[in-house]
């Protein structure tokens, strides 16, 4: 049993040398806009307006009110079943549920990508 002991302290304060090139296991994420790819996301979503919880999204996003502008074309599914493919978002009711969580900001400066909704559920996609 010491000789377990003694093998346990040995391993915990050991350094664990990782090969060369590689990244580290818990990477921060970028906050680069480049980094997120709206053309990826869909499922059920939660749009977070609290400003205090901003740093809890996977993302920011703007509303934007012509579809010219905007990155994303999304459809508003009301299942979330229905909701697999670009462009197709279900509302989450609770940020525990949601695939992804997008924090909504009012100011398109601020934004990874915009958004626009659409009434067709064809015309839902990325417009890149």
């Amino acid at each position: 049993m010491f000789f377990s002991f003694l093998l346990t302290a040995l391993l915990a304060i050991t350094p664990v040398a990782s090969p060369a090139g590689h990244a580290p296991i818990a990477a921060p994420r970028a906050t680069a806009s480049a980094s997120l790819e709206p053309c990826k996301i869909y499922g059920s979503i939660y749009l977070e307006t609290d400003p205090g919880r901003r740093s809890y999204c996977f993302g920011t996003v703007y509303v934007e009110p012509e579809e010219a502008f905007a990155d994303l074309i999304v459809f508003k599914e009301t299942n979330k079943l229905f909701a697999d493919k670009v462009g197709l978002w279900a509302d989450a009711p609770a940020r525990d549920f949601a695939d992804y969580v997008l924090f909504v900001t009012p100011d398109r400066g601020k934004a990874d990508f915009a958004i626009h909704y659409t009434k067709v559920r064809s015309f839902a996609g990325c417009k890149q």
